[in-house]
């Protein structure tokens, strides 16, 4: 089941509106951070943008995580499509947290990269998302290629948390922005900071629905568009 086109446009609406609401507050409304090197005040403003985009990939990884799960336990073709939505958006948001996040690196840290312990587990959480897609590009057959990709979608799904929780297990000159006070390592957050931080990471989760619901749309006119190749014997 999808939704209908008029409440798609309407959801793409209240993303898009959602979206330039975050850009005024992350751009003019919030305030320069008072913790960092005045040089490179401005660039802080990235982790509006670098934050959402880390979180909703995950979320997007989760999503996939558990539609696997309930693909397995019903075979439904519906848990499938899920599944392969939110990882095209999970890799989508990755790539936008990692591009984000070096623009950030190069005046913080004088380097658009560096083997972090969070960059590097980030990065093979990308990698096993990528190798996903290459396995059901691999496979013709459309139940057997659902269910194998589900199964590895599980298993990928590991790299999720280790990810999450590498700057809190390890030495990381990574920030972390919440956190417990007494972390060193923590990006302190003003009140009016916590405001637009929290404007552009529900932004980001409007965004993420609107794609994720278009996305399943289109894999539905997939899935009935092989239907019709089937009967059609193309």
């Amino acid at each position: 089941m999808t939704l209908s086109r008029s409440l798609l446009r309407i959801l793409n609406v209240i993303a898009l509106i959602g979206m330039l609401l975050a850009v005024y507050m992350a751009l003019i409304q919030a305030p320069d951070a008072v913790n960092v090197d005045p040089s490179i005040r401005p660039a802080q403003r990235i982790i509006y943008f670098h934050v959402p985009s880390a979180w909703s990939s995950m979320l997007a990884f989760l999503v996939a995580f558990v539609s696997s799960i309930l693909y397995l336990v019903t075979k439904h073709i519906r848990w499938d499509i899920w599944a392969r939505s939110a990882s095209e958006l999970g890799i989508a948001f990755t790539i936008a947290a990692v591009i984000s996040g070096s623009l950030w690196a190069k005046p913080a840290w004088n380097t658009y990269w560096t083997w972090d312990p969070r960059l590097t587990t980030y990065t093979i959480v990308l990698l096993l998302y990528i190798a996903y897609f290459m396995l059901r590009g691999a496979i013709d057959e459309p139940s057997r290629r659902a269910r194998l990709a589900a199964v590895y979608g599980i298993f990928a799904f590991l790299s999720v948390p280790l990810t999450f929780m590498s700057i809190r297990w390890w030495n990381t000159i990574h920030p972390v922005i919440v956190d417990a006070p007494s972390n060193e390592n923590k990006f302190g957050l003003g009140p009016n900071m916590l405001q637009a931080f929290g404007v552009t990471n529900l932004a980001f989760l409007l965004l993420f629905v609107a794609l994720l619901a278009n996305r399943i749309s289109l894999g539905w006119a997939e899935e009935r568009l092989e239907a019709l190749k089937d009967r059609l014997h193309f």
